[in-house]
Parts: C-alpha cells; sequence; structure tokens
C-alpha cells in the first residue's frame, strides 16, 4: 500500500511538470514570453524523472516523451509511455523483471534471422500456438517457419519459384499440418515436415480472379481435412476444403513447378459468393462466434458477419456499411464486440 501512496505522488509530481512544460511551450510562441530560472529544459526534465521513478524507466524514453511534448504540446502523450509500454501478460507474475517495476510487461524476443531479401516485404505472419510455430510470408515467394524450441528460435524456408504472381497472404491448416499461401492466382499448400525435401508441396492452379487473403477455418470435428477461405479482387470470397485424399487422387499430369505437385482447380468443388462490390482485403474466422468476417474499401457492403454456410446458398447475410470502407477487423471475446478499422 505505502508503494503504492508513493507511486501515485510521483504520478502526480511527474504530471505537473509536464503541465508546466505544455504551459512554457505555449507561451514560447507569445512575443511576450520571457526566459527565467523556473523554465523546464531536457536537462531538468530528465532529472526530475530520474528522481521521481528512478530506473523503471529508460533513458530512451525519457527522450521520446520529452521530443513529443516540445513538437506537439497539444497532442499531449499519455503517462506510460514515459515507461516505454502499456499493460501487459506476463509468464511469471511471481517475479518481475527490474527493469519492470511499475508496469507489468510482456517479455518479447527479437528474431534477428533474415528471412527477405533486398525489395522483398512480409506480407503475413501467423502463429500456431499449440505447436509453437511462427509463419511468415513474403511477397516474393519465402515461406518461413519459425519454431521456438525452449528460448530459441529454428527457422527453414524455401522459396515459391513464380514468374509475376506475388504471395497475398498465408495461414496454417492445423489438421493436415501443411502451410497454406495464395498468390495472385494460386493457392500453395508447403508441408514443412516433409524430410525428403524442404520443397514437398502442392500447387492448386489456376485460379480465374486474383486472390488477395485466405484463412484458415478451425473447426474439429474432422481430423483429415481442413477448410479455407479467400477473398479476391472481385469482392468474391471462396469456401475451399481440402483432405489428405485429394493429396493423391486430384495430382495433375503437369510438369513440376520446383518440388510441388500441380491440383487442377477443376477438379475442386469450390463455393464462392460475391459480398463485397471492391477488394477483399481480409478475411477471418472466429471460432467463439462460428462466422466468418470479411471487408472491403466497399462503401455499401463493407463489413461482413455470418455463417460459412451462407458462401453456399444465397441467404440474406449480415453486413454493414461503413464510410470509406474497412480496411481491417478483430474480435474480443472478453469484451464481447468487433471492432473495425477504415
Amino acid at each position: 500500500a505505502l508503494e503504492l501512496i508513493d507511486f501515485k505522488n510521483a504520478l502526480e509530481q511527474f504530471q505537473n511538470l509536464v503541465e508546466k512544460m505544455i504551459i512554457q511551450k505555449t507561451k514560447e510562441s507569445s512575443a511576450l514570453y520571457a526566459k527565467d530560472g523556473d523554465e523546464i529544459d531536457y536537462d531538468k526534465f530528465y532529472s526530475t524523472t530520474r528522481t521521481l521513478f528512478g530506473p523503471a524507466v529508460k533513458d530512451q524514453n525519457i527522450q521520446v516523451f520529452f521530443r513529443k511534448i516540445m513538437s506537439n504540446p497539444d497532442e499531449r502523450p499519455e503517462w506510460p509511455e514515459i515507461f516505454g509500454c502499456f499493460r501487459g501478460e506476463r509468464d511469471d507474475m511471481s517475479s518481475p523483471s527490474k527493469e519492470s517495476m511499475v508496469l507489468l510487461v510482456s517479455e518479447k524476443q527479437q528474431i534477428t534471422h533474415s528471412v527477405v531479401k533486398r525489395k522483398d516485404v512480409i506480407k503475413g505472419i501467423v502463429k500456431v500456438p499449440l505447436l509453437h510455430l511462427t509463419i511468415t510470408a513474403s511477397q516474393r515467394g519465402v515461406l518461413t517457419v519459425f519454431n521456438k524450441q525452449g528460448k530459441s528460435f529454428f527457422s527453414y524456408s524455401f522459396y515459391f519459384h513464380q514468374d509475376t504472381a506475388w504471395i497475398t497472404g498465408c495461414d496454417y491448416l492445423p489438421n493436415l499440418k501443411y502451410v497454406v499461401a495464395v498468390t495472385e492466382s494460386t493457392i500453395i499448400l508447403w508441408d514443412h515436415k516433409s524430410k525428403e525435401s524442404k520443397t514437398d508441396g502442392f500447387v492448386i492452379k489456376p485460379m480465374k480472379n486474383c486472390l488477395l487473403c485466405v484463412c484458415t477455418v478451425t473447426m474439429a470435428d474432422n481430423l483429415a481435412k481442413d477448410t479455407i477461405l479467400m477473398g479476391d479482387d472481385k469482392g468474391y470470397v471462396y469456401l475451399l476444403t481440402i483432405t489428405s485424399d485429394d493429396f493423391i487422387m486430384k495430382q495433375s499430369k503437369a510438369g513440376k513447378e520446383s518440388q510441388f505437385k500441380v491440383l487442377d482447380s477443376e477438379s475442386f468443388d469450390i463455393p464462392k459468393r460475391k459480398l463485397h462490390d471492391d477488394w477483399v482485403g481480409k478475411i477471418k474466422y472466429f471460432s467463439a462466434l462460428k462466422r466468418f468476417g470479411s471487408c472491403s474499401t466497399d462503401n455499401i457492403n463493407s463489413f461482413v458477419l455470418d455463417d460459412i454456410k451462407r458462401l453456399e446458398d444465397q441467404l440474406p447475410v449480415k453486413e454493414f456499411s461503413v464510410p470509406k470502407g474497412v480496411n481491417a477487423f478483430t474480435y474480443c471475446g472478453k469484451a464481447k464486440v468487433i471492432v473495425t478499422g477504415g
């Protein structure tokens, strides 16, 4: 209780310091402003903050906080920023680190392994918590799997050679244990567990429209199949179910693409439905809601939230209109809200 009171007192003094700095900065724009001994410069701000919070704050965060106030006093930063973080979760709540004396922060680990080359960018990052995997897909075709063992990351990747198509998204098939990625005209299924070759897998092609996003439908009713959702540049959302038998029965006689076997897209039953009048920017399945969501910059059908069965029938879907459309969305189970960003 004493530590809490001391912190509240230190926080009040810090907020008073910030208010004085804002008033000083506002007056500096006036011709009547004259410097005096009470002027707060960076050295004074630094020493006062250090006295109030001690080693709980870092030099870099003090510098950033001071710079934010001086550059734009009207948009004052929130006080947690002086500690460089907001409240998070820790695996070990009983022994917080010395660097986190005021706020509990998530421990982060930087992966320094370079998975892309120059002029390439990451287009998708997927975490697979149950398998302790992190998957990345680069625009120019590099798929990488990071496997966390202990405190270290081991990675293995391959380059999917293509002429013009770029990878636009990726996810993981939890039942078949394949990495799935989409390009503008193909669906890639990479068997990252293959001991024979690191480039073993399948390519489903051709797809008529340009695929822009992909996600996995997480249902544990059948361990021999996985279902994925995809969105394209014409506003269509696709539903594709893949079984282990498909890898045997539907192989094409066409030549190999790297070590990948070609599967003819015409041999699959891929229901699709036009839900938007513009590009499908993102698609996601929420197992807690048993619904999928898809969004677009379409002003009328900006966000759709409904059962995947709606992709196979023509019943009305639950759709929402947002001015200038929706670029991103997410669902919070604790608050039971969906948030969209336009």
